[in-house]
């Protein structure tokens, strides 16, 4: 006869099953629901290089870029009832030079994480700011609205540095759109380079190609504001 601990054992396990096989269910399920997200518009808007301390606790002066970008983009679809946020941002990404190899240079100039209506609380907002964002979503599980991104000459949060200390005048540098899917069960998902299933790839992600702009100086901007000729 079996004792109340193996007893106990045994029921806990079987619980543990259950609860595993519906948390597979609820992972698979994300798999039928379709995604297809896609950029309207990704371009510069205002580009700058200067030298200086881009951080407060650099060491050492240095080039930086500042990239101002516009966005319009509509990740609604990446929304389904087992959405729990989704992490946006922007990176900046150039080749690497013939003595840095192959490899490709990348940089985040920008991010921001939208939350699901039933993951809100999670939210790192005000009082006054998450109750209007609580009223919103009341009653909805799932707001396909705050998967549509636009933005007007945005400023980056984070400006773009190299370890070489110089990144004025670099060539080919474009701006790339990436999602990070949070679901409440199952795995991290990605924006991804091909079609799978009813998983489409991101569309119209990468910007065109520039060239960020020659080092700003001083001593240019003195010049440029004492050209001139007497009458």
């Amino acid at each position: 006869m079996y004792s109340s601990l193996v007893r106990l054992q045994n029921t806990f396990g079987f619980f543990t099953t259950v609860a595993f096989v519906i948390a597979a269910f609820i992972a698979a399920s994300d798999f039928a629901s379709p995604r297809a997200p896609s950029v309207a518009t990704l371009k510069t808007t205002s580009l700058q290089v200067v030298r200086g301390r881009p951080h407060y606790y650099s060491s050492k002066k240095e080039e930086y870029a500042i990239i101002k970008f516009s966005l319009d983009a509509n990740l609604s679809s990446l929304f389904t009832w087992n959405t729990k946020q989704v992490f946006v941002y922007v990176t900046a990404e150039w080749p690497s030079s013939g003595a840095e190899g192959n490899a490709t240079n990348q940089a985040v100039i920008w991010d921001t994480i939208i939350t699901a209506p039933s993951a809100d609380h999670l939210s790192n907002l005000g009082p006054a700011s998450l109750k209007k964002l609580r009223k919103s979503a009341a009653g909805k599980s799932i707001d396909p609205s705050r998967g549509l991104i636009s933005l007007k000459n945005q400023k980056p949060k984070y400006q773009i540095t190299h370890p070489s200390g110089k990144i004025a005048e670099t060539q080919d540098v474009r701006l790339r759109l990436h999602y990070n899917v949070q679901p409440w069960v199952g795995v991290l998902a990605w924006n991804q380079n091909v079609d799978y299933g009813r998983w489409k790839r991101l569309k119209g992600d990468l910007s065109k190609k520039f060239a960020l702009p020659a080092l700003k100086t001083k001593a240019a901007t003195t010049g440029a504001a004492g050209t001139g000729t007497k009458a």
